[in-house]
């Protein structure tokens, strides 16, 4: 046993991604139609949604806030971890994602569980009700992320399970001009994270980063 982090390469990463079931035929298949559609080719990694559905079936989340729906491979995803009676609201703004999703969500194995609200996030975080949920996921605009969380403190149930995606900013966390002009609404969020009370967490370091948090 070291005392030493292990420093983290791409083989690492590799090395994870072989030993993680990867995603199934319907899923594989939602990829490859929403780049046809023309939606942007981004979303979560086999392995780091197969650390959400851990970390879900863990905290036994139930009702789940999924903010950033795009084509809806991680709200089913997450659904998939969810117990009989479990569901998910995922909230979209982009009318043609949200529509991709819809049809995507309808035709898999936990249409019953998941609820696609359009609009924007700050409009419909506060028509939900205090303390109704028991995890929180964001991937959306990164400048939005702090003004999510702070909904997260009044949605999330005591102890439940915040995680929130991109934490290493695509990669240009460290860069001295970084390309992305998100980068600097992630460094602040990441810094807000570890300073800010009510919420404990880590980032973890799955995907592009990760945080993975409790509520106090």
């Amino acid at each position: 046993m070291s005392s030493e982090p292990t420093l983290l390469s791409a083989a690492h990463f590799s090395y994870v991604a072989e030993r993680t079931a990867g995603d199934d035929d319907f899923l594989r298949d939602l990829k490859a139609a929403a780049v046809e559609a023309g939606l942007p080719a981004i979303w979560i990694s086999p392995a780091q949604a197969s650390l959400m559905n851990v970390l879900l079936r863990l905290a036994k989340a139930a009702q789940v806030i999924d903010v950033g729906t795009l084509a809806g491979y991680s709200a089913i995803s997450m659904a998939r971890a969810l117990p009989e009676g479990g569901h998910l609201v995922t909230i979209e703004l982009n009318p043609k994602h949200a529509d991709f999703a819809e049809e995507w969500i309808a035709r898999s194995d936990v249409a019953d569980r998941i609820t696609v609200a359009r609009g924007p996030a700050n409009e419909v975080l506060p028509q939900l009700a205090d303390e109704s949920f028991d995890a929180m996921f964001l991937d959306a605009d990164k400048g939005g992320y702090e003004s999510y969380r702070e909904h997260g403190l009044r949605l999330l149930r005591k102890g439940a399970l915040f995680m929130a995606d991109n934490a290493f900013a695509f990669g240009e966390l460290f860069a001295d001009q970084p390309k992305d002009r998100e980068v600097v609404a992630i460094r602040e969020f990441n810094d807000h994270m570890a300073r800010s009370p009510g919420m404990t967490g880590v980032i973890v370091p799955a995907g592009d980063g990760m945080w993975v948090a409790v509520k106090d």
